[in-house]
């Protein structure tokens, strides 16, 4: 007999399907199917679910689930949204995610270091003028939030001659790096840091972290490169302390609102580097497997992998 799992996510057809493919691919005497094409007694008695972005109407419509399985490594909507507190939200933990998000961070921590913008708007300006360069070593990069992604990242960075900071909101052990903790630390950090890269999980916590003041603490000229989730800077105090100079330049692939709207400023400033949210998209393959190991693993021996502690938000 074949076990039936929900698939609930509001994402492209095409999406969709790649996903369902590689993940039934993987799996045995278990099928992955779209929400919308189950029967009343296959929602009834659903236990697990496949979610990317689901609409928690779904989730309600399943009233025997005990956990879903996030093809994302976000989780902060989950946790939101996700109408019983009592399911278990276990996220992607895919070791290329953070691979592809090192890659990301190296290569745009490099787009600031040898100059990049500026040699674009000279570009524009059709003006030769050749800048000095400075070494890796004379570039320190802060990475804010030193989980899995940005362990991974730090290690990169320091492969190719960056010296590298951690800052984490409470002290752990794992560190290889100095290591700085708490408001004061993390004031310190900014401090130090020409290239500041957050990589922090969307918290109640850190919402609206990199405010007025703490964009003020950033060294004169630092870039920072957000490529976490956008409600962690302050929007409009980005602007402000980009208006006034204080900063060289932003790297952005993450926004309060997806797509950016049309309209707004930061389309438009100099100083500003935008990407439609592409630095660590998951790779279908390698999720799927995961996803259909952890599925298997759970109706073959009932176990499920560690969950979202709801109560810190990651």
């Amino acid at each position: 007999m074949t076990v039936v799992v929900p698939f609930c996510g509001r994402i492209t057809p095409r999406e969709r399907q790649e996903s369902l493919d590689a993940i039934n691919a993987a799996l045995n005497n278990i099928r992955v199917i779209p929400f919308a094409d189950l029967t009343d007694g296959e929602r009834r008695t659903a236990r697990m679910a496949v979610v990317a972005n689901p609409d928690p109407v779904d989730l309600l419509d399943l009233p025997m689930l005990e956990w879903v399985q996030s093809l994302w490594a976000g989780v902060e909507r989950l946790v939101e949204e996700t109408p019983n507190s009592a399911v278990r939200i276990v996220r992607m933990t895919d070791p290329q995610l953070a691979q592809t998000m090192s890659e990301a961070v190296l290569a745009w921590t490099l787009y600031i270091h040898r100059d990049m913008p500026t040699y674009r708007q000279q570009q524009g300006d059709r003006r030769w003028q050749q800048h000095k360069l400075a070494l890796p070593e004379e570039r320190p990069v802060g990475i804010l939030g030193m989980g899995n992604l940005g362990r991974v990242a730090s290690k990169r960075l320091r492969e190719n001659g960056f010296p590298v900071m951690g800052w984490s909101r409470a002290p752990w052990t794992k560190a290889d790096i100095p290591m700085m903790y708490g408001p004061s630390g993390l004031e310190a950090i900014l401090r130090k840091s020409s290239i500041v890269v957050v990589l922090l999980p969307l918290t109640p916590q850190t919402r609206g972290l990199l405010d007025d003041w703490r964009l003020g603490q950033m060294r004169e000229g630092a870039a920072l490169l957000n490529f976490a989730r956008g409600p962690i800077v302050d929007q409009g105090a980005l602007l402000r302390t980009l208006e006034r100079g204080h900063l060289g330049h932003a790297v952005l692939d993450v926004f309060d609102r997806e797509p950016l709207p049309k309209e707004d400023p930061l389309w438009a400033h100099p100083n500003v580097t935008i990407l439609p949210h592409i630095t660590a998209p998951t790779q279908t393959g390698t999720a799927s497997l995961l996803a259909a190991k952890n599925i298997q693993e759970f109706f073959d021996r009932g176990h499920i992998p560690e969950a979202v502690n709801r109560d810190l938000g990651y």
